[in-house]
Protein backbone atom coordinates (compact mmCIF):
# COMPACT_ATOMS: atom_id res chain seq x y z
CA UNK A 1 0.00 0.00 0.00
CA UNK A 2 2.99 2.28 0.18
CA UNK A 3 2.79 4.88 -2.24
CA UNK A 4 6.14 6.71 -1.69
CA UNK A 5 9.06 5.19 -0.92
CA UNK A 6 12.43 7.59 -0.16
CA UNK A 7 15.69 6.47 0.48
CA UNK A 8 17.92 8.54 2.29
CA UNK A 9 19.72 6.90 4.50
CA UNK A 10 23.50 7.20 4.84
CA UNK A 11 27.06 6.79 6.77
CA UNK A 12 29.75 8.89 6.04
CA UNK A 13 32.79 7.81 7.57
CA UNK A 14 35.13 11.45 6.62
CA UNK A 15 38.78 10.78 5.56
CA UNK A 16 38.65 6.97 6.71
CA UNK A 17 39.58 4.33 3.89
CA UNK A 18 40.10 1.43 5.66
CA UNK A 19 38.35 -1.54 4.27
CA UNK A 20 36.18 -1.72 7.32
CA UNK A 21 34.96 1.82 6.02
CA UNK A 22 34.60 1.31 2.71
CA UNK A 23 32.67 -1.56 3.29
CA UNK A 24 30.51 -0.30 5.73
CA UNK A 25 29.92 3.24 3.08
CA UNK A 26 29.33 1.11 0.21
CA UNK A 27 26.95 -1.28 1.43
CA UNK A 28 24.60 1.32 3.27
CA UNK A 29 24.90 4.17 0.89
CA UNK A 30 24.54 1.76 -2.49
CA UNK A 31 24.10 -1.48 -2.02
CA UNK A 32 21.08 -1.76 0.54
CA UNK A 33 19.28 1.64 -1.58
CA UNK A 34 19.80 -0.80 -4.79
CA UNK A 35 18.08 -3.65 -2.81
CA UNK A 36 15.14 -1.51 -1.48
CA UNK A 37 14.97 -0.10 -5.20
CA UNK A 38 14.53 -3.71 -6.61
CA UNK A 39 12.21 -4.58 -4.32
CA UNK A 40 9.88 -1.59 -4.66
CA UNK A 41 9.97 -1.86 -8.09
CA UNK A 42 8.64 -5.48 -8.30
CA UNK A 43 5.95 -4.44 -6.10
CA UNK A 44 5.45 -1.20 -8.57
CA UNK A 45 5.11 -3.69 -11.58
CA UNK A 46 2.74 -5.96 -9.45
CA UNK A 47 0.49 -3.22 -9.15
CA UNK A 48 -1.68 -2.33 -12.47
CA UNK A 49 -4.76 -0.35 -11.55
CA UNK A 50 -3.20 2.43 -9.65
CA UNK A 51 -4.81 6.07 -10.28
CA UNK A 52 -1.11 7.18 -10.15
CA UNK A 53 2.22 5.64 -9.99
CA UNK A 54 3.92 4.74 -6.82
CA UNK A 55 7.07 6.62 -6.35
CA UNK A 56 10.43 6.15 -5.22
CA UNK A 57 12.98 8.97 -4.33
CA UNK A 58 16.58 8.56 -3.81
CA UNK A 59 18.99 10.35 -2.58
CA UNK A 60 22.07 10.44 -4.22
CA UNK A 61 23.99 13.44 -2.95
CA UNK A 62 26.59 15.86 -5.06
CA UNK A 63 29.13 13.73 -3.62
CA UNK A 64 28.11 12.04 -7.31
CA UNK A 65 30.26 14.80 -9.36
CA UNK A 66 32.37 16.16 -7.14
CA UNK A 67 34.43 15.60 -3.92
CA UNK A 68 33.24 15.63 -0.39
CA UNK A 69 36.27 15.23 1.65
CA UNK A 70 35.36 11.72 2.22
CA UNK A 71 36.51 9.04 -0.41
CA UNK A 72 34.59 6.15 0.47
CA UNK A 73 30.84 8.46 0.97
CA UNK A 74 32.19 10.01 -2.72
CA UNK A 75 32.20 6.66 -4.15
CA UNK A 76 29.35 4.73 -2.58
CA UNK A 77 26.95 8.20 -3.25
CA UNK A 78 28.40 7.94 -7.03
CA UNK A 79 27.47 3.86 -7.32
CA UNK A 80 23.95 4.54 -6.30
CA UNK A 81 23.47 7.67 -8.64
CA UNK A 82 24.83 5.66 -11.64
CA UNK A 83 22.38 2.50 -10.74
CA UNK A 84 19.92 4.93 -10.53
CA UNK A 85 20.52 6.61 -13.80
CA UNK A 86 20.65 3.06 -14.97
CA UNK A 87 17.50 2.34 -14.05
CA UNK A 88 15.88 5.69 -16.23
CA UNK A 89 17.70 4.59 -18.53
CA UNK A 90 15.98 1.28 -19.69
CA UNK A 91 12.12 1.85 -18.09
CA UNK A 92 9.62 0.86 -20.09
CA UNK A 93 6.49 2.87 -21.06
CA UNK A 94 4.65 0.59 -19.04
CA UNK A 95 7.38 0.47 -15.99
CA UNK A 96 7.40 4.50 -16.07
CA UNK A 97 3.37 4.25 -16.28
CA UNK A 98 3.62 1.97 -12.48
CA UNK A 99 6.72 3.60 -11.14
CA UNK A 100 8.58 7.35 -10.99
CA UNK A 101 12.30 7.50 -9.70
CA UNK A 102 13.24 10.64 -8.47
CA UNK A 103 16.82 11.27 -7.67
CA UNK A 104 17.27 13.96 -5.09
CA UNK A 105 21.01 15.91 -5.59
CA UNK A 106 21.29 17.44 -2.43
CA UNK A 107 23.82 20.09 -1.22
CA UNK A 108 24.96 20.05 2.01
CA UNK A 109 22.32 20.38 4.99
CA UNK A 110 22.34 20.20 8.76
CA UNK A 111 21.89 16.78 9.69
CA UNK A 112 23.12 13.89 12.03
CA UNK A 113 25.82 12.99 9.34
CA UNK A 114 26.85 16.66 8.25
CA UNK A 115 26.32 18.92 11.46
CA UNK A 116 28.44 21.43 9.29
CA UNK A 117 25.70 22.50 6.50
CA UNK A 118 25.34 25.26 5.14
CA UNK A 119 21.09 24.75 4.39
CA UNK A 120 18.69 23.97 6.85
CA UNK A 121 16.56 20.47 6.70
CA UNK A 122 13.34 22.44 6.36
CA UNK A 123 14.18 24.87 3.16
CA UNK A 124 15.94 21.40 1.59
CA UNK A 125 12.50 19.62 2.18
CA UNK A 126 10.67 22.60 1.17
CA UNK A 127 12.85 22.95 -2.36
CA UNK A 128 12.14 19.16 -2.85
CA UNK A 129 8.46 19.45 -2.63
CA UNK A 130 8.47 22.26 -4.85
CA UNK A 131 10.63 20.83 -7.58
CA UNK A 132 8.52 17.39 -7.34
CA UNK A 133 5.24 19.21 -7.27
CA UNK A 134 6.38 20.63 -10.61
CA UNK A 135 7.30 16.77 -11.80
CA UNK A 136 10.80 16.92 -11.76
CA UNK A 137 12.53 13.53 -11.29
CA UNK A 138 16.03 14.96 -11.20
CA UNK A 139 15.45 17.38 -7.93
CA UNK A 140 18.67 19.44 -7.02
CA UNK A 141 19.19 22.38 -3.83
CA UNK A 142 22.17 23.12 -3.37
CA UNK A 143 23.95 26.46 -3.09
CA UNK A 144 26.28 26.02 -5.47
CA UNK A 145 25.29 26.60 -8.96
CA UNK A 146 27.98 24.43 -10.52
CA UNK A 147 25.58 21.61 -9.76
CA UNK A 148 22.73 22.73 -11.34
CA UNK A 149 24.95 22.46 -14.83
CA UNK A 150 26.84 19.82 -14.38
CA UNK A 151 24.65 17.18 -13.04
CA UNK A 152 21.60 17.55 -16.11
CA UNK A 153 24.83 17.14 -18.56
CA UNK A 154 25.93 14.26 -16.59
CA UNK A 155 22.47 12.63 -16.84
CA UNK A 156 22.25 13.30 -20.05
CA UNK A 157 25.86 11.23 -21.20
CA UNK A 158 24.64 8.40 -18.79
CA UNK A 159 21.25 8.08 -20.81
CA UNK A 160 22.99 8.11 -23.84
CA UNK A 161 25.74 5.64 -23.15
CA UNK A 162 23.28 2.90 -21.68
CA UNK A 163 21.08 3.77 -24.76
CA UNK A 164 24.05 2.82 -26.97
CA UNK A 165 25.10 -0.12 -24.99
CA UNK A 166 21.39 -1.93 -25.59
CA UNK A 167 22.29 -1.85 -29.56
Amino acid sequence: TLDVLILNHGVNPKGSQSREDLNKAIEVNALSSWRLMESFEEIAMQSNNLSRARELWVNTSEAEIQPALSPAYEISKRLIGQLVSLRWSNTSKNQRKNLTIRKLVLGPFKSELNPLGLMSPDFVAAQIIKQAEWKCNLIIVTPNPITYIVMPITELFRLVYSRLMLY
